[in-house]
C-alpha cells in the first residue's frame, strides 16, 4: 500500500523531481516506511512506501529487466504469484518478490490490456520509457483514488488531491460543478474533485498519455447486472459461501499483522466467519461504540467476536475524543457530508495499535441489496400509477407551501418520476434549498449543472429491473464516491491497509447475476446473503436490522459541538468567503436545535468550511504542516 505521484512533460522540458518528492511529502501517511523516486528527462514517478508485502525488496519505483519500463503502484496484486509464474515461464526475470513487479512484465506481454490480469485493488502508474507513454489505471470497483490534470505541456497524477495542490499550475479554485454535487449527495463527482481542473480518474478506467501529448481516458471494465432466472436459491447459496470463502482467503495475504472491522453485522461478520476459519490464530477485531444507546452496536460485534473467538477491542466515543476534527479536512481531501468519517477514523486508530491490515465487509449492502432505500423504492413505486398530470399537479402543491411546512417535501418528492424520485431520497439540499443556501452568484455558477444528471443517465440507460439499475447505480456512484472513500482516507490516516474483500471483482460479477427475488424477498433485505450465512452466523445477527453506522451528531451539535459548529459557520473567516448566505445558516442551525435533524447538512457545512481553511486559506507551506513529522529519507530508486 502506497501514496504514489508523477509528472510528465510532453514539450521537452524535464520535470522537477522536487515537485514529485514534495507531493510525496504531503501524503507521508500512506507510506511512512519508504520514499522512492524515479526521475528521467521527461518524467519524475514518486511514491510513499507502507511495506505490507516483500518487506525487503518491494520498494518502488519498479523497473524490468532493462530499465525501459517503470512502474508505481498502490494497492495490493491478490494473485500475483500465479503472474509471476506465468511470466517467468514466458522468460521474464524478476528481481523482487512484491507484487509490483509483475506490472512491468505483464505490460511487456499484453500493454495497457494488463489490467485484465490483476485481481486486487490499484491504482497504477506504467511509464515506456521507449515510446513516452504514460499509462494510469484505477482498480474495478475504486477502492484506491487517483487524481491528475492535464498541464499545459503535459499531466500530473497523485494518489490524493493534496499531492497535486504543491504544484505551482494548480491553485485551489473551486469547481462549481463539484461544489453543487457535495451539497446534493454529500460528495464530490465521479471524475471531478473539488478543485477545478483536478479530475479523478474513474473505477474501471484507464487513462493514456501518448507521446504526442494526447490523453485519453476509457472504461477498461464495467459490471452489468444481468439476473439469471436459471439461478436457483440452493445453488445461490452454496457458489456464494465459496466465494466468499475464496475472496477472504487471498485478501489475507500480508507478511504482517492483520485484522478486520467488525460492526456486528451481517457484512463484517461474514468476512470475520471465514477469516476465523482460514487464519492459524484468532482474529484481532476493532469496533466503535457510543454511550448512547440508540447508536451503540458494540454487543453485537462482542455477540460475534465471543463465536469465532475473536481478540476483540472496543473504543467507547465521546464527542469530547474528537479533537482532531479540525485535521480531518487534511486527511479526507475533499469536502465530505458522511459524518460516518468520525468513527471511521477512529476505529482505524484504534487497530493501527495491534495491525496494519484491516479486511472490511464493505460492498455488501450494493451487491445484495442491503439497503433500506431499496424497500422505499418497493414501496413508492406504487405512485407511478398516478397519472403524470395528477403527480405535476400535487408537486404544485408542494411547491406553493411555504418553506419548513410540514408536508412539503413530502408532496414534491411524491410527484417525481422513479430515477428523479430515487436520487431525491438521497439528496441532502434541493436546488430550492441550495438557491438559499448560497449567494447569488454561487448559486448561479452551480445551478449550471444539474448534479442529478450522471445518476439519470445510468438509470435510464439500464434495461433490467428496477432493482438492478438501483443497484448498479449505487455500485458505480455511492460505493466508491462515499464508502470507499471513507474507509480509505480514514484508514490511511493511521497508516493501515483497509481491505473490502467481498469487491473481490469475481464475487462481484457473480452477484450481478442473483435474480431479484433472492435479493431482495418482501420486505427482506439481503435475502442470499442471509440464507448463505445460516448455519455460520447466529441467527440473531443474521435477523437483526440494518443500522448502519449512524453517529449521534444531532446530540452533539446541540450539547458539546454547539459553540464549535456556531463560531465556525457564522465566523467572519467563513462570512469573507461570500460563497454562503449566513442568514440561512442561521436559520439552518436555529431550526436544528428546535429538534429537526439537519445533522448530515451542518456537517457537510462544517467540512467545506474546515476545507477550506486548510487548502484554500493556506499557504502551501502551511499546507505541508502535517507532514513535518516525516523523517528525512532519501529516495530509495533516483534513475538520471
Amino acid at each position: 500500500m502506497c501514496g504514489i505521484a508523477g509528472l510528465v512533460l510532453c514539450d521537452g522540458q524535464s520535470p522537477s523531481g522536487g515537485y514529485v518528492e514534495a507531493m510525496c511529502d504531503v501524503m507521508f501517511h500512506r507510506g511512512p516506511d519508504d520514499q522512492g523516486i524515479y526521475l528521467d528527462e521527461s518524467a519524475a514517478l514518486g511514491m510513499r512506501r507502507l511495506s505490507i508485502v516483500d518487506l525487503t525488496t518491494g520498494r518502488q519505483p519498479v523497473r524490468n529487466e532493462d530499465g525501459t519500463v517503470w512502474t508505481v503502484f498502490n494497492g495490493e496484486i491478490y494473485n500475483f504469484r500465479d503472474l509471476r509464474r506465468d511470466l517467468e515461464g514466458r522468460g521474464h526475470r524478476f528481481y523482487t518478490t512484491t507484487d509490483t513487479e509483475v506490472i512491468v512484465h505483464l505490460y511487456e506481454e499484453y500493454g495497457a490490456d494488463l489490467v485484465h490480469k490483476l485481481r486486487g485493488m490499484f491504482t497504477i502508474a506504467v511509464w515506456d520509457v521507449r515510446r513516452r507513454e504514460l499509462l494510469l489505471f484505477r482498480d474495478r470497483l475504486g477502492i484506491k483514488p487517483l487524481f491528475y490534470a492535464q498541464l499545459r505541456n503535459g499531466i500530473a497524477f497523485a494518489s490524493e488531491l493534496k499531492a497535486l495542490l504543491q504544484l505551482p499550475e494548480i491553485e485551489p479554485e473551486l469547481s462549481w460543478s463539484a461544489v453543487g454535487h457535495l451539497f446534493t449527495f454529500l460528495s464530490t463527482p465521479s471524475s471531478q474533485s473539488i478543485v477545478e481542473g483536478v479530475q479523478k480518474l474513474e473505477p474501471g478506467h484507464r487513462g493514456i498519455l501518448s507521446g504526442d501529448g494526447r490523453f485519453r481516458v476509457e472504461r477498461y471494465w464495467d459490471v452489468r447486472f444481468e439476473p439469471d432466472p436459471s439461478l436457483t436459491e440452493s445453488v445461490a447459496v452454496e457458489r456464494l459461501r465459496e466465494l466468499i470463502d475464496e475472496a477472504v482467503r487471498v485478501h489475507l495475504q500480508s507478511d504482517v499483522p492483520l485484522g478486520a472491522f467488525l460492526s456486528g453485522g451481517i457484512d463484517s461478520s461474514a468476512v470475520v466467519a471465514a477469516m476465523s476459519q482460514q487464519m492459524r490464530e484468532p482474529v484481532k477485531t476493532f469496533s466503535i461504540g457510543f454511550a448512547n444507546p440508540g447508536y451503540d452496536e458494540r454487543q453485537f460485534a462482542e455477540r460475534v467476536a465471543a463465536v469465532f473467538g475473536a481478540e476483540h477491542h472496543t473504543l467507547v466515543l465521546e464527542p469530547q475524543d474528537v479533537g482532531a476534527i479540525e485535521q480531518m479536512a487534511w486527511y479526507l481531501d475533499e469536502p465530505f457530508g458522511d459524518s460516518s468519517a468520525i468513527p471511521t477514523l477512529m476505529v482505524s486508530k484504534l487497530a493501527a495499535e495491534h495491525v496494519k491490515v484491516v479486511l472490511t465487509g464493505d460492498g455488501g449492502d450494493e451487491l445484495f441489496a442491503g439497503y433500506d432505500k431499496y424497500l422505499v423504492e418497493q414501496r413508492e413505486r406504487r405512485y407511478d400509477q398516478i397519472p403524470a398530470p395528477v403527480r405535476q399537479a400535487i408537486g404544485a402543491v408542494g411547491r406553493s407551501m411555504a418553506d419548513g411546512m410540514r408536508g412539503r417535501n413530502f408532496l414534491q418528492h411524491m410527484a417525481l418520476d422513479s430515477a428523479r424520485r430515487y436520487l431525491d431520497a438521497s439528496t441532502l439540499f434541493r436546488r430550492v434549498e441550495q438557491a438559499k443556501l448560497l449567494q447569488p452568484d454561487v448559486f448561479e455558477m452551480v445551478a449550471e449543472t444539474d448534479p442529478y444528471d450522471p445518476g439519470l443517465r445510468v438509470l435510464q440507460a439500464q434495461g433490467q429491473s428496477w432493482l438492478s439499475g438501483l443497484q448498479y447505480l449505487d455500485l458505480r456512484h455511492y460505493l466508491p464516491l462515499d464508502i470507499l472513500t471513507k474507509v480509505d482516507r480514514m484508514s490511511m490516516a493511521h497508516s493501515i491497509e483497509s481491505r473490502p474483500a467481498l469487491l473481490d471483482h469475481r464475487l462481484v460479477e457473480f452477484a450481478a447475476t442473483i435474480p431479484d427475488t433472492l435479493r431482495l424477498r418482501g420486505s427482506t433485505t439481503k435475502y442470499v446473503l442471509k440464507a448463505a450465512m445460516d448455519g455460520i452466523l447466529p441467527k440473531d445477527i443474521i435477523r437483526r436490522p440494518k443500522r448502519g453506522f449512524r453517529v449521534p451528531l444531532s446530540d452533539w451539535f446541540r450539547g458539546d459541538w454547539s459553540e464549535f459548529v456556531r463560531d465556525l459557520l457564522l465566523s467572519d473567516t467563513s462570512r469573507q468567503r461570500g460563497l454562503f448566505n449566513p442568514r440561512y445558516v442561521e436559520t439552518l442551525l436555529k431550526r436544528h436545535d428546535r429538534g429537526r435533524p439537519l445533522d448530515l447538512q451542518l456537517w457537510t457545512l462544517v467540512s467545506f468550511e474546515l476545507w477550506c481553511r486548510t487548502f484554500r486559506d493556506a499557504t502551501r507551506v502551511m499546507q505541508r504542516r502535517f507532514a513535518t513529522s516525516a523523517p528525512a529519507y532519501r529516495p530509495s530508486a533516483v534513475v538520471a
